[in-house]
């Protein structure tokens, strides 16, 4: 071994001077925290190379171990000043970290994901541009039809029915969910587009359930060789004997993890001559092609390392592939493991550091643009690669290795201006000193490094608290808690207020982050809360610890919200214009056009006892189309204004009213008129609502429907179309009829103006109220002129404005009605 002398006491004394900054929380134990005082490179014989690294788990810097680095651990990118975690065992004050044991995790604190790091594995860029730019996936129809298949797979897991009918019934009524109605829209599919394929996986499903599940006669297939598999012999079969848990998330500090586990499940594996072994393992639920690649690999490896946070280690882990059936095992040996968390420091160092100082602060560089064109295609970062390139980086057009990269990075922002650019860097740079400014002064690492009585003090927590009574399941995936503090327990005065958002773990670090929700009433010895998970099937034992999450997104929907804002499409122009080129935004000519009827009054008393400019200021907001900026000087009624304007606008929207299902029926009605040869300038869209015109408006925003009208019943006052699509947005049998039902000389301007068809949207129920449109749904209903009718589950939703129905209309009538 080479010799440990020319190790630099000087440089770690020199350090210790600097001081340790006192945000930083060092510890030792089974989240030890050591902060690197020195490095220095040792060469030995045989061009061998190691890195000696002075570590102290205080913030006096004393005593101080020593930690090796070889065997390619050396070329973990650690500086003096990073904190590290280490697992291994420490001898005589020395850490060996090599290829036979221990590992060293740089920046522990910086949770990344494991999908993250697998995409790391072809395009380190990708990755890190996933960790700064999250929740970016764009959407697909290939990515929607996958997450309803996952829905499906655990819900038919969670009942321990994977039936034909089961998962039929199961794919109908996710397909009628609001949870995917809105990505349809927004992709421009109908339930048929996406019927088709998720009824192609279920009978690999119902399959697979037969082989593996216990509750099957014939479950106990035989597996695939992994070849690596410690208990896996030419006769070693498995059974899947519980699920339990669906959509695990895990935070795992040990090891700089975090994730969410398709399906937890509980397995029995029978080895020939051998008594079954037990145990519960990750189940990776994959909806494309069954490659069993090295992303999808390492996904299932990483959750295995991750599962040792709740868990005694499953060694193995499943993946899964949908649309076949098949299930392969994937073992978690050291070696595996060791090359991922090598690949996560890297990508945890790019995340750490996404900024540098020379002279003066700005984003850091990022891994280089790969040459691998087709991965580029696809890559749902394409667009934020070639902005940093450019933005940022601003490479030298010999920079590029390939003509392929050149022309991705022009082709992605070959749109935007300097001005455009400039903008895009600026803020990505503000948003990351705002991030380390919120880490430094109390990020989630303090929950998992702080006891709860610390937490207390600082009035971010509340500890020593257990579940009382049971727990109500509100809504889909939301689960209504109530704690009590445990007696005997301080009774400190708690920070929580209700709306905050809190992390709920348990006292011992077990459970870390197994719940996430907000506080609906709070109390010095209780609080009740909304959460993601149900904990009731927790031990009546485990003793809980609610802390608060400010950090829930970061700034990650700012920077997404800047990316869409430099996209290639009308809207981003738009807003480009507006934030950016600072056009001066756009009003609408008249008050009446804004104000119903009715709320004229209502507005005009709300609007007694404002000045003259305040007036001035209140009717410019209700006339904007973009935005309005209220400004003045102190004293000058800025605040009045703005108070005087919620009450205002909230009776303005009684015009704001939208019903998004209506929305994109009529978008839907309007595409297939346009198909069928009909001109767009030949039809007129009516509905009652500001907001329903505004929804309608957007979905019709390409240019083949730059020519539709779609205004109100008042704009038609004398005037018609040949063809008429009426929305009449109200859908609450028991509520509002709303003005326009109420009004009859305008509803038979409304039903009036169509001189070849017309065509209304609308909920029957709703409309059944009022008498005169009773007597015409009885007549289109005589004449078999309504277009559809939703079974009694469908109609339920449809009230709640919620469900996208499919439609088609009568080509030879004259009238045709959508319900």
């Amino acid at each position: 071994m080479p010799s440990l002398k020319p190790l630099s006491v000087k440089r770690a004394s020199s350090f210790k001077k600097k001081g340790i900054p006192d945000h930083v929380i060092l510890t030792t134990g089974l989240h030890n925290r050591y902060w690197i005082l020195d490095v220095q490179e040792i060469h030995g014989a045989r061009g061998s190379v190691e890195k000696h690294l002075i570590i102290t788990a205080s913030k006096t810097s004393h005593p101080t171990e020593i930690c090796i680095l070889k065997d390619g651990w050396e070329s973990t990118p650690v500086s003096t000043g990073d904190v590290v975690h280490l697992e291994g065992q420490c001898v005589s004050g020395t850490w060996l970290i090599d290829r036979e044991s221990g590992f060293l995790v740089l920046l522990p604190d910086v949770l990344i994901s494991g999908t993250s790091i697998a995409s790391g594995i072809r395009c380190m860029r990708r990755a890190v541009l996933g960790e700064m730019f999250k929740c970016f996936d764009g959407g697909s129809k290939q990515m929607l039809n996958g997450t309803i298949v996952h829905d499906i797979f655990q819900k038919a897991a969670m009942s321990g029915d994977f039936s034909m009918e089961r998962l039929q019934l199961l794919a109908n009524q996710a397909l009628l969910s609001p949870n995917y109605l809105g990505d349809m829209y927004t992709l421009k599919l109908t339930q048929e587009d996406m019927k088709q394929e998720i009824w192609e996986y279920l009978p690999a499903l119902t399959e697979w359930a037969r082989d593996y599940l216990h509750t099957s006669p014939q479950a106990g297939k035989k597996l695939p060789s992994d070849g690596a598999l410690s208990w896996q012999d030419s006769a070693c079969s498995i059974a899947v004997t519980d699920f339990v848990d669906i959509e695990e998330n895990i935070w795992s500090p040990r090891f700089g993890l975090k994730g969410k586990i398709d399906v937890t499940a509980g397995v029995r594996i029978h080895r020939k001559g051998r008594p079954p072994l037990n145990r519960v393992m990750p189940l990776e639920l994959k909806t494309g092609k069954e490659s069993n690649s090295i992303e999808h690999r390492s996904q299932v490896i990483l959750y295995t390392l991750m599962s040792l946070e709740r868990r005694s280690d499953a060694e193995a882990g499943f993946l899964l592939y949908l649309k076949t059936g098949n299930l392969h095992p994937i073992v978690g040996n050291h070696m595996d493991r060791r090359e991922l968390l090598k690949l996560r420091n890297t990508l945890a160092h790019h995340v750490g550091n996404s900024m540098e100082k020379e002279g003066k602060t700005r984003m850091a560089p990022l891994p280089g643009i790969i040459t691998d064109r087709q991965a580029c295609k696809w890559c749902p970062q394409i667009r934020n690669c070639a902005l940093y390139d450019r933005a940022i980086e601003s490479r030298a057009p010999d920079y590029y290795s390939s003509e392929s990269q050149q022309l991705l990075v022009q082709q992605e922002s070959e749109h935007l201006t300097e001005a455009h650019l400039l903008y895009f860097s600026h803020w990505l740079l503000l948003c990351a000193l705002e991030t380390h400014t919120m880490e430094r002064k109390g990020g989630r690492h303090n929950i998992w490094l702080q006891s709860a009585q610390e937490r207390e003090k600082s009035g971010g927590c509340m500890g020593n608290m257990q579940l009382i009574g049971p727990v109500k399941n509100q809504s889909d995936g939301v689960y209504i808690h109530r704690f009590e503090r445990r007696r005997g327990g301080e009774q400190g005065v708690t920070g929580l207020i209700v709306g905050d958002r809190v992390v709920v773990s348990d006292h011992d670090l077990q459970l870390i982050g197994v719940a996430a929700g907000y506080i609906t009433d709070v109390s010095s010895t209780a609080v009740s809360c909304s959460l993601d998970r149900d904990l009731s099937k927790c031990s009546s034992d485990v003793v809980f610890r609610l802390d608060q999450d400010e950090g829930v997104m970061g700034l990650s929907t700012h920077l997404v919200n800047l990316s869409k804002m430099m996209k290639r499409s009308p809207s981003s122009e738009r807003l480009r214009e507006l934030i950016v080129d600072f056009h001066p935004p756009q009003f609408i000519d008249n008050l009446s056009s804004v104000l119903p009827r009715e709320a004229k009054d209502t507005v005009a008393n709300i609007l007694k006892g404002l000045n003259k400019p305040q007036k001035q200021a209140m009717k410019k907001v209700l006339l904007s189309k973009d935005y309005t900026l209220i400004v003045g000087m102190p004293g000058t009624g800025k605040t009045t204004t703005i108070c005087t304007l919620v009450p205002a606008l909230e009776t303005v929207d009684q015009r704001g009213i939208s019903n998004q299902t209506e929305a994109a029926l009529v978008h839907g009605i309007v595409s297939l008129l346009l198909k069928a040869g009909c001109r767009a300038s030949d039809i007129g869209v009516i509905a009652p609502y500001r907001q329903q015109l505004k929804v309608i408006s957007c979905l019709l925003a390409g240019p083949a429907f730059s020519t539709v009208e779609v205004n109100t019943v008042d704009k038609y006052q004398g005037r018609d179309k040949s063809v008429i699509i009426v929305s009449f947005v109200r859908s609450h049998p028991e509520g509002n009829l709303g003005e326009l039902l109420k009004d009859w000389r305008r509803l038979n301007v409304a039903i009036t103006r169509a001189k070849h068809k017309l065509l209304m949207v609308g909920s029957a129920p709703t409309l059944r109220r009022y008498a005169p449109l009773e007597k015409l749904l009885n007549h289109l209903t005589q004449e078999s002129m309504i277009s559809f009718t939703l079974p009694s589950m469908a109609l339920t939703m449809a009230e709640r404005n919620t469900v996208f129905i499919p439609f088609a209309t009568k080509a030879h009538a004259d009238v045709g009605f959508v319900l």
